[in-house]
């Protein structure tokens, strides 16, 4: 088993930096004027391809059921280490994720970024939770995943795949982050770490309380960050276009 998970550590990294050099390929032949911004958001770049190929291989192995027999050994060496002093802890930690929680400060965020006139920001978090709530409907209606039933857990409706407490804290911090990161660019690693801070302790959360699979919150993370960051890329290339052909 740690074969092949180092085998396909090795393909991922293989394709990113293939997706990556394609990429900058067609830039440098077709799009030329875009250079300038591939260069400055190549990291960016380098995430969003990272969070595709990842993300896309654990949907594919947990829609083909390839990872039972991990995702319960890692669900249950969670439960071993995880004191039953913090479950209350992480019960608060869970609610963080919650609608209750998520959808009013990303109303509030957006009312105080239009307040602001910076509609890019407030756009960006609209769109970001709205697309990763969707997408989250979607995908728990396709997977029809059955919940852990390792040992007793409070009640939760709905599929198991993915976790949409982790898509909707991952896709509002993620892009509260990048809001922070245009208007402060020195807090950027500040703002980022935040947020994958309040994603990883929710998506823990989730495994410590026995309602997902591990495999659930891994795919959740990549796809609440996948969402703003693909957001947030496609929104500066048009500026990119935009201004390009209002200089012309």
């Amino acid at each position: 088993m740690l074969l092949k998970i180092c085998v396909e550590v090795v393909v991922l990294v293989l394709l990113v930096v293939c997706g990556y050099v394609g990429i900058k390929t067609y830039i440098r032949l077709r799009q030329p004027y875009l250079a300038p911004y591939f260069l400055k958001r190549r990291l960016t770049v380098m995430a969003f391809l990272i969070l595709l190929i990842a993300g896309a291989k654990v949907f594919e192995d947990v829609l083909a059921g390839e990872s039972g027999i991990l995702d319960e050994r890692l669900l249950l060496f969670v439960h071993n280490q995880a004191p039953p002093a913090l479950t209350s802890f992480f019960n608060a930690v869970t609610a963080l994720g919650s609608a209750a929680v998520v959808v009013p400060v990303a109303a509030f965020a957006a009312i105080f970024f239009m307040m602001m006139k910076r509609r890019y920001e407030a756009i960006l978090v609209v769109t970001s939770v709205a697309a990763g709530a969707a997408l989250v409907v979607a995908i728990k209606a396709i997977a029809g995943r059955v919940r852990p039933a390792l040992w007793d857990t409070q009640w939760y409706w709905g599929s198991s795949f993915p976790s949409g407490h982790t898509v909707h804290t991952a896709a509002l911090s993620t892009a509260l982050a990048l809001c922070a990161a245009r208007q402060w660019p020195r807090c950027a690693p500040l703002a980022m770490s935040v947020a994958l801070g309040w994603t990883g302790l929710v998506a823990l959360s989730r495994l410590v309380l026995g309602v997902h699979w591990p495999t659930d919150v891994l795919a959740a993370i990549c796809l609440g960050l996948f969402v703003p960051l693909t957001i947030h890329i496609a929104m500066e290339l048009r500026c990119e276009i935009s201004d390009r052909k209002n200089a012309a």
